[in-house]
Formats: C-alpha cells, sequence, structure tokens
C-alpha cells in the first residue's frame, strides 16, 4: 500500500474526485432503477383501470374496494383512491406519446410526474424538457416548481448575446453558441433574500456539483478566485473552468446586479492573462461569460462591439417570489391529499 505521503496532493485530489463520481454514478442509477419500478407498476395499473372502463361516476366504489384491499397488502405504498384514478390518467396521457417522451416520464419520480401533468396538460413539448432536466439534474419537486414559475422552458432556445461570430472560427462559434445558454437556473441555492456578490459565489462553489449540472456537458471545475498575476499586478476570476468540446478555458464573472458596459472591459481583460498565463499552445482562446441578475440586449451588444476577446453574457433565475412558490407548493400538496407540513425552502442536498 502506497504511503499518502508519496501521493501529490493533486493526484490524490483526482482519485477522491473519480471515487465521489462512481458513488454518484451508482446512486443515481440505482434511483433511477427505483423510479422506473414504481412508474412500471403505476403504468400497469392505471392499464387496468383503463381497460376496465372505470370512470369517477360509475367506478368509484371499485376503485375505492381495491384501495382499501391493496393498503391492507401494502401499507406503506401511495395506493389512495386519489392516487389510483392518477395512475389511470398517467397511463391515458401518455399511452399515445412518442416513445421518447413514454420513456423519460418512466423514469420520473411520481410526485415529479403528477406535476407535469396538471401544470401542462397535453403540451408534449414542455413535460419532454421539464423531465430532461429533472433527470439530468437531479430536480427535487421544489426545484421542479421553481423552473416552472420562471418559465424556463420558454427560454431553452434563446441566443446567448455574445461576440463569438466575430471573433471565433465559424465552427467554434457555432459550437459555443449550443454550449452556453442565454439565461440559468440557480434556483438549487435556494436564495429568497438579496444576497452580495461573494456570498452567491460562495454558494455557487458549495454546490459546484449543480452549478456544472446546469451549465451543462463537458465542464470541469478548476476553481474559485483563480489568481492571475502579472507585471506585479494580481488579479482574480471570480471562477474558472475548462470545457472539453471547446477545448478552451471558460471564465465567469458574477453580477448580483444588472449588466454594465464596464464588465466586458474587466473581462476582455482577463482574458487576456488568462491566454497569455494559463493557455497551453493546443488549446483554443479563452471564453468569458458575464453571469448578471438582468441584461439589456442592446446594452450589451454595443459594449462587446469592439472588444477583441469571445465573450458572452447571461443572466439567471435565483430568487423565487415566496408568496408564489407557496402556492404552487401548496397546490401540489393538496393535489396528492398529503398531510406535510409546508416547506419554502429548497432542500439541502
Amino acid at each position: 500500500m502506497a504511503d499518502i505521503t508519496n501521493i501529490q496532493e493533486s493526484e490524490y485530489d483526482a482519485i477522491l474526485r473519480q471515487a465521489v463520481a462512481v458513488i454518484d454514478r451508482t446512486r443515481t442509477m440505482i434511483a433511477t432503477t427505483i423510479c422506473s419500478a414504481i412508474g412500471s407498476a403505476h403504468w400497469e395499473i392505471g392499464k387496468l383501470l383503463h381497460d376496465r372502463k372505470l370512470e369517477s361516476k360509475h367506478g368509484s366504489g371499485v376503485v375505492n374496494r381495491l384501495s382499501y384491499d391493496l393498503k391492507h397488502r401494502y401499507p406503506q405504498m401511495g395506493v389512495s383512491p386519489r392516487n389510483l384514478w392518477d395512475m389511470k390518467k398517467f397511463y391515458e396521457r401518455f399511452c399515445d406519446s412518442e416513445a421518447k417522451l413514454r420513456q423519460v416520464v418512466a423514469v420520473l419520480p411520481w410526485g415529479h410526474t403528477l406535476t407535469l401533468m396538471r401544470k401542462f396538460g397535453d403540451d408534449d413539448k414542455a413535460i419532454l424538457y421539464y423531465a430532461q432536466e429533472i433527470i439530468s439534474k437531479g430536480w427535487n419537486r421544489e426545484l421542479l416548481s421553481s423552473a416552472i414559475t420562471l418559465k424556463m422552458h420558454l427560454k431553452k432556445n434563446e441566443t446567448l448575446d455574445n461576440n463569438f461570430e466575430q471573433i471565433l472560427p465559424s465552427t467554434q462559434a457555432m459550437f459555443a453558441n449550443e454550449v452556453f445558454k442565454s439565461s440559468y437556473n440557480l434556483g438549487f441555492l435556494g436564495v429568497k433574500d438579496t444576497i452580495l456578490e461573494t456570498e452567491l459565489e460562495t454558494r455557487l462553489v458549495e454546490k459546484v456539483k449543480h452549478f456544472l449540472l446546469e451549465l451543462g456537458k463537458g465542464f470541469t471545475y478548476l476553481g474559485n478566485q483563480y489568481v492571475l498575476e502579472y507585471n506585479g499586478k494580481r488579479s482574480k476570476v471570480d471562477m474558472l473552468f475548462f470545457h472539453r468540446g471547446l477545448h478552451c478555458l471558460v471564465a465567469i464573472d458574477l453580477k448580483i446586479g444588472e449588466f454594465r458596459p464596464e464588465y466586458a472591459g474587466k473581462m476582455n481583460y482577463y482574458l487576456s492573462l488568462l491566454d497569455r498565463l494559463e493557455r497551453r499552445e493546443d488549446e483554443n482562446r479563452s471564453i468569458g461569460i458575464i453571469l448578471c441578475a438582468e441584461k439589456d440586449r442592446v446594452e450589451v451588444e454595443l459594449a462587446l462591439e469592439d472588444m477583441g476577446k469571445p465573450i458572452g453574457v447571461a443572466d439567471y433565475q435565483l430568487i423565487v417570489p415566496q408568496e408564489e412558490l407557496k402556492k404552487v407548493v401548496a397546490d401540489e400538496m393538496e393535489a396528492f391529499g398529503k398531510e406535510l407540513p409546508l416547506r419554502t425552502e429548497t432542500k439541502k442536498e
């Protein structure tokens, strides 16, 4: 057994990250398998009730009795009459849907599925979007409700405000526009009040795994307050990443307020330092993303017009109005008929 003192700290960190990744991946696989099995049971029971042509007016006695007998056999399962009718609705809603949609909703937690059915009815595109986000990012029901309240599915295809086409080769510019989004959902931070930039950064670092999921595939986190020292002066990048597909460093500057033109000049300077000090010969030019609470597209366009470095400006959704979120959660609890305490804070992971 090798002595820990003979292993560089960076090597040990790599081993730890890989071990954590294996465990997290396994836990996700187990959770997905369980959800898939439960979803299959709900589907089959829903199909059974559908095939028997049971309706709420004429079949309530049968469903009530079925619920009673199933509860007696399986007291820990959610087989209330309401849930049984929901299983029938679940089957009828998706039995004729495209295979891709059926496969995704089949592995969702039951509460998530009911939320999507209730909120979006026959809107397959919206349900598919949120279902894919739930699977890829592990959203709990409160985060899902926050995303729905913020109408994230309507922002998915918006283009990031940037100067990529003017600065980068066409192929890389096209890929960069696919990688970066116009808006990011930071609801997983659980922020309900105003926040300082330093606290925002601290929270993102604490939940960097969630932030990486929100950023998308291919990002590797390199550090926060990343020091760049040149000509006797020190500068610090809020958060630094590397993207495998773009094969370049990605600097993110966090701002709690609206976009200001001077932010672009500051990012341009950071990227010059990164390209001079950190960029390797085989890597592409570093890209900068300014993450603001708000942005004006015209102002961003003017600010980036004469910048020599590839910069994009995105906004983020952070604070969900408490009353609005309370109503969403309360509506969910009423639909499920469960006696649970009202919680408006994002659950700790």
